[in-house]
């Protein structure tokens, strides 16, 4: 079973949208998420703009992959990259902190995360 960032029982991040690597709800990986999938976050319209504008759009729903699209005020499990990318760039979304994954401190400090905490 993983650990959240705390070294406790990661929770589930979202049911729907159905997200994690694995679509399990949870932001669970193993050595083939190359994306490292592990930050539960609640999206906001300045990040997904930003994430678009980067090459990464998870706002259009595609249907044929199962994908509804992402919304504002929706949770989901983000690439670690992808959310100290965003950070760089002043539009970090918040971070369910007891969902995400214990891999993330590989990539990002556990301050940056606890000063985006979701309230």
């Amino acid at each position: 079973m993983a650990n959240n960032i705390f070294g406790e029982p990661l929770i589930g991040c979202s049911k729907d949208p159905l997200t994690g690597y694995f679509r399990d709800g949870c932001c669970n990986t193993d050595e083939t998420d190359s994306g490292i999938h592990t930050v539960c976050i609640v999206a906001t319209e300045d990040f997904l703009q930003f994430s678009y504008a980067v090459g990464n759009d998870l706002s259009t729903p595609l249907p044929q992959y199962g994908f509804p699209g992402i919304k504002a005020g929706d949770k989901w499990c983000l690439c670690a990259l992808r959310w100290a990318e965003a950070l760089q760039h002043n539009c970090a979304p918040k971070v369910v902190l007891e969902a995400t994954n214990e891999k993330t401190l590989e990539v990002i400090q556990l301050t940056d995360l606890i000063r985006h905490a979701y309230k």
